[in-house]
Order: C-alpha cells, then sequence, then structure tokens
C-alpha cells in the first residue's frame, strides 16, 4: 500500500522559508516521477513541483526561483524547500506521484505565510 507522510509545515512570515519533508512507503521514490503539490482553501489542487525518475526537475510559473524539490533515495522521502514565501503560497502541501495515486494522498501540511 502507498502511503505519504508530509511534515514540516507551519506559520511563516512573509519572506520566510519552510522546508517541507515527504516520507513514502509501499514505493521507492527513486522510481517515480514524484510531485509536491498544494490546494488553498476554496481552489483545486495544483502541482507546484515535479522530480522526474531521471533527475530532470519542473516547476510551476508561480514558485520558480523560489522553491526547490529534491529526494532523498536513502531515506525514500521527498523535499520541498520553499524560499522567499508569499501570503499566496498559504495552503495545504501535499506529495504524490506526477500522475497521482487517488489511495494515496496523505494528511497534507500546512503552510500559512503571513503579511
Amino acid at each position: 500500500q502507498v502511503q505519504f507522510v508530509e511534515a514540516g509545515g507551519g506559520l511563516v512570515q512573509a519572506g520566510g522559508s519552510l522546508r517541507l519533508s515527504c516520507a513514502a512507503s509501499g514505493i521507492a521514490v527513486s522510481g517515480y516521477n514524484m510531485a509536491w503539490y498544494r490546494q488553498a482553501p476554496g481552489k483545486q489542487r495544483e502541482s507546484v513541483a515535479v522530480i522526474m525518475s531521471g533527475g530532470n526537475i519542473h516547476y510551476a510559473d508561480s514558485v520558480k526561483g523560489r522553491f526547490t524539490i529534491s529526494r532523498d533515495n536513502a531515506k525514500n522521502t521527498l523535499y520541498l524547500q520553499m524560499d522567499s514565501l508569499k501570503p499566496e503560497d498559504t495552503a495545504a502541501y501535499y506529495c504524490n506521484a506526477n500522475n497521482p495515486w487517488t489511495n494515496a494522498w496523505g494528511q497534507g501540511t500546512q503552510v500559512t505565510v503571513s503579511s
């Protein structure tokens, strides 16, 4: 069974930084195209960063230059370093495959950026 456990969210002032982690079980993150998603209240879930199994990385325009996705294969964990945070980054953040497993969504981790 594929499971993801996200952590690292919190309350931060605009311009601050947070590092999110996503511990995976049931799969090896190195073997899949993995992504970080976020969902703000009243909005659809959106992909913000993707790391391909081969290492290529893609970012949504809204976070390009501020967020960095990475993975630790030994720990089977995905990371999202978020710098220069903005109030519009406030959302619940989740990880999953780039083609997400419907039943594998975790509880997410809440990021709140105050102005």
